[in-house]
């Protein structure tokens, strides 16, 4: 599926906690209801990048495995 994104996240080559202290980052920067895609190589983040939406009440619209590349797209919670 596709999704017109706001901003995209490039983690790839980084491991576990640097994606997701990147991701904490951009979505600070994001608007309300903006739109986040995150790409990432590091396995950990399959389990990292949902709790963080959890824990923070973003949503994981969306999360994709392309060979051995995470994929996830997150819309930053309203304000």
């Amino acid at each position: 599926m596709t999704h017109p994104v706001d901003a995209i996240l490039d983690a790839t080559g980084l491991n576990c906690p640097e994606p997701v202290m990147m991701l904490h980052n951009k979505v600070r920067d994001l608007a309300p209801g903006g739109l986040l895609k995150v790409i990432a190589t590091d396995p950990s983040t399959r389990r990292d990048i949902p709790k963080f939406c959890v824990f923070l009440g973003h949503e994981l619209v969306e999360q994709q495995e392309e060979a051995g590349t995470y994929l996830y797209w997150i819309r930053k919670k309203a304000d």
